[in-house]
């Protein structure tokens, strides 16, 4: 075993090596794995789980400022067996084309993304061999990826690029155009299950709530993008298998370590839901009904308990589900149980679905809904305001549009049998 800088400062790169220096070779493949850490102290528990998936093989560390506090930790800190971890700094971004840089990254089943500044990390690795060969490894070579804070903030398929600088969440919902408001959307690092995702970190030192809803406002006005987030509390780790099920470590409930997955109410849909103000030097507005965004926080637990499923966004457990929503200088959230309310956004019925016609309509329509019994009919506007309403016992009824404004609606029928809904379209 040997621990030593294997190039100088003088040189693009430092590199400290820990372990056997023959390359491991593992069978069978790798699962592949990521590991989102929210910037303090590293959570061991999800370290060690990170480290498991790496078969045994071989570690490597890559970060553009600091040292080699990763090797000691991972190669013999945690009982977790691997063949060896080095830690390579970025001295510059001509290091990203050395030869002996990208055989390690070749060879890893592991990369971890230290913190530090993640503009250094895009613009020293985007569009170079870098990126390529994790993505390749990633794609082909069950590689697992982790990063914690800047190495976090930049495994979404949107990012937080920092160029000009960082934003807190006070100066982002006071101008959402502020300058250090720098969002890409450039293909960089492919992790799994990430795709029209942005993360953020540190959610607790300071709160980060209100910048992580004015990046997903902008990704969804500059891209036209309903994208999700995934936040993480400093504590507090997310890990993803294969499958696609997020386990969330923490100290809870010693401590309120909690990870947020954040997408925006599908009751809003079938419209845009663009923010209600959205222009520079003025307060961002994003609220319709106070619930533009529905959250899963979920804490986190020495075990990984707790969990999310990130193929339907909508399955968890040991979390709650909150509602966030920005008005001028204020950010709230309120807790609910469950996303019920996201009926627009399910093909599921629980009773047939309905006839309604014509559909779009313009002043008035019939809608035919054959024996379900006594039932409620209600038509819902997309801030989920009841504008109509009719119980009835008959099979089919009208409704006069003539007053109603040109929009898309909800119309929901309730009776003891169950629930369905259709959109209407009013022209």
């Amino acid at each position: 075993m040997s621990m030593l800088p294997l190039i100088g400062l003088s040189q693009p790169y430092t590199s400290y090596f820990t372990g056997s220096a023959t390359d491991a070779i593992v069978s069978p493949t790798p699962p592949g794995g990521l590991c989102m850490m929210g910037g303090a102290t590293e959570n061991d528990e999800a370290m060690k789980w990170f480290l498991e998936r790496a078969y045994g093989g071989d570690v490597l560390v890559i970060r553009a400022s600091g040292a080699d506090g990763y090797n000691d930790y991972m190669y013999s800190g945690l009982g977790i067996t691997v063949n060896s971890v080095e830690t390579i700094v970025f001295n510059n971004a001509s290091a990203a084309f050395d030869s002996y840089v990208l055989d390690r990254i070749s060879k890893a089943e592991a990369v971890w993304i230290a913190g530090g500044d993640q503009w250094d990390y895009v613009s020293y690795w985007r569009n170079t061999p870098v990126d390529s060969l994790i993505n390749d490894g990633i794609a082909n070579r069950g590689m697992s990826i982790g990063g914690t804070s800047a190495g976090m903030a930049i495994l979404g398929s949107f990012y937080f690029t920092a160029e000009n600088g960082t934003i807190s969440s006070s100066d982002a919902m006071m101008d959402p155009f502020h300058p250090n408001i720098t969002i890409d959307s450039a293909s960089f690092i492919h992790a799994n299950y990430l795709q029209d995702v942005i993360t953020d970190t540190h959610y607790d030192n300071p709160s980060r709530k209100g910048r992580h809803v004015v990046f997903l406002a902008h990704i969804l006005e500059n891209y036209g993008v309903n994208a999700k987030g995934i936040g993480c509390e400093e504590y507090t780790a997310v890990c993803v298998d294969q499958n696609g099920i997020a386990r969330v470590f923490g100290d809870h409930p010693s401590y309120d370590d909690y990870a947020f997955f954040i997408q925006k109410n599908c009751v809003y849909d079938s419209i845009p839901a663009y923010p209600e103000v959205f222009q520079p030097g003025s307060p961002i507005t994003w609220s319709y009904s106070s619930d533009i965004l529905k959250v899963y926080q979920v804490p986190g637990t020495s075990t990984g308990s707790n969990t999310f499923n990130l193929n339907d966004w909508q399955t968890g457990s040991g979390g709650t589900w909150v509602d966030w929503a920005v008005e001028p200088n204020v950010f709230s959230e309120v807790f609910f149980t469950d996303p019920q309310d996201c009926v627009l956004n399910q093909e599921e019925q629980t009773i047939d679905p309905f006839n309604i016609y014509p559909n779009p309509a313009t002043d008035e329509v019939r809608i035919d809904f054959g024996t379900v019994g006594d039932c409620l009919i209600e038509l819902i506007d997309m801030k989920g305001k009841q504008i109509w309403r009719f119980e009835t016992v008959s099979t089919q009824c009208t409704i006069d549009l003539s007053t109603i404004p040109s929009n898309v609606y909800q119309v929901k029928i309730t009776s003891d049998k169950g629930v369905a809904n259709r959109r209407l379209v009013k022209n």
